[in-house]
């Protein structure tokens, strides 16, 4: 992937090394009941559990748990030339790019989002975040959370390796700030779980389907390699809930799906890599 042909963005967020102490309350899903006195399949699923809804484990395990907030800089600007901030500020750049000129094109405007890079724990405004979650996006900031650790751990734990695997994963967290403007995230509440779960797979496959037209935009102007979306796909197949289900619990439940299985996903991000329009992930124009 040629990201260095990449502008780099401007709304990069550096908090790796700032760390925190924990304190403060972090965010539990909606319906959550307490979680003491698991034993080690439990906190497996616990931490199954966190991943998927980008929650910090340690709330689920302690509702009384949390991060303080740490300072923030601006980066990863001054920081070495293979510092791996900097491939995520290109591969942001270029999705604020992307979307910009989407949008613009639409009659609207494209609010940017922020990528926060820490590492261990930070708080956002939708509760704390920490290494073991994953990377998230906050509908609450507009803020998109990573630790870059979680890139290789997608290479050595879920062999998805590649750069393009690992850009894959930050479009997918723009788009879900691309479903908060135009109002299609945030739905769910007050409904059974079944049903949440139901609503959450819809948003998170369109969420890939996003990822993937941005990738099909990347390609058109070459900046992809050949391998790069095998790499994407690849990735996609690697975090579907059935593949993470059968790795923590040893079985499958497809009700308690949150993200959708790895065909679904695969399928999703390949309807973006050959969509041009919203229309071509289920959004109709607005």
């Amino acid at each position: 992937m040629r990201w260095r042909d990449m502008r780099q963005s401007d709304n990069v967020e550096d908090r790796r090394g700032m760390g925190g102490g924990f304190g403060g309350g972090g965010f539990r899903p909606s319906g959550m009941g307490g979680l003491g006195g698991l034993g080690l399949g439990g906190i497996l699923i616990v931490v199954l559990i966190s991943w998927l809804f980008g929650v910090n484990p340690m709330s689920l395990l302690d509702p009384g748990s949390g991060v303080e907030q740490a300072p923030t800089q601006s980066g990863p600007t001054g920081a070495p030339a293979d510092d791996p901030g900097h491939f995520a500020s290109a591969v942001l750049g270029d999705t604020e790019d992307f979307w910009t000129a989407y949008f613009r094109n639409a009659g609207s405007s494209y609010p940017k989002p922020t990528l926060v890079l820490f590492t261990d724990a930070t708080e956002s405004a939708c509760g704390t975040g920490s290494t073991a979650v994953g990377p998230f996006y906050c509908p609450g900031d507009h803020k998109l959370y990573i630790d870059l650790s979680f890139f290789r751990q997608l290479d050595q734990q879920f062999g998805a390796p590649g750069d393009f695997a690992q850009a894959y994963v930050i479009a997918h967290e723009v788009g879900h700030h691309v479903q908060t403007l135009l109002g299609l995230l945030g739905r769910g509440n007050a409904m059974s779980r079944s049903q949440a779960n139901a609503i959450s797979v819809q948003q998170e496959l369109q969420a890939d389907c996003l990822a993937g037209m941005w990738g099909r935009s990347a390609s058109t102007r070459n900046l992809l390699d050949t391998g790069d979306v095998e790499e994407g796909l690849r990735a996609a197949a690697a975090i579907g809930d059935d593949r993470l289900q059968r790795a923590s619990q040893g079985r499958v439940v497809p009700e308690s799906f949150t993200h959708g299985s790895s065909e679904q996903r695969v399928a999703a991000v390949r309807a973006g890599l050959s969509s041009t329009d919203l229309s071509g992930c289920g959004i109709r124009s607005r």
